[in-house]
């Protein structure tokens, strides 16, 4: 009987735990963490909770095959860490850049179409995935990639020796 009253006893306390675990691992981040640069003028904006958990999802299930991390598996010299962002032509270290990149991407210098190679909004006939993504969803995905370096700090884009 102990036994039994024990083991149900562990089950409630367990379950109970995992109400309040799960509360407290909502995203919680402060409005400083979640400002990130719109455009290349400098505008800043608060992505919204409900923006950053958007944009964590769309990223993983369209574009983290790819680039877990922050990394890009196919050319790891490129990653999607600010630095990288900001080196490349035309920039892509603010929010509409990402988004123009989604929706066409090009080489790193800017001179070459790569649609054929990377999924985008003009390269949906060939990516599914990308077919069903909506301006909001671009931006939310853009979002999380500006955000990231400021959760993650130097793991994101940091390569192999991270991940």
């Amino acid at each position: 009987m102990f036994k039994r009253y024990s083991k149900f006893c562990a089950c409630i306390l367990f379950c109970i735990f995992n109400l309040f675990v799960v509360s407290a691992s909502a995203i919680d981040l402060d409005e400083a963490t979640r400002t990130v640069t719109v455009d290349s003028s400098g505008k800043t904006t608060v992505l919204t909770p409900e923006q950053v958990k958007r944009g964590k999802r769309l990223y993983n299930a369209t574009c983290g095959a790819c680039h877990t991390g922050g990394i890009t598996k196919t050319n790891p010299n490129v990653g999607l860490d600010p630095e990288a962002l900001s080196l490349a032509t035309p920039r892509r270290d603010n929010i509409e850049a990402l988004v123009d990149y989604l929706k066409n991407p090009t080489t790193y210098d800017g001179l070459e179409s790569i649609a054929e190679i990377h999924p985008s909004i003009k390269s949906a006939d060939i990516y599914p995935r990308m077919r069903s993504l909506t301006d909001e969803d671009l931006y939310s995905i853009a979002g999380h990639i500006m955000l990231q370096p400021k959760i993650v700090a130097e793991k994101w884009g940091g390569g192999k020796i991270y991940f």
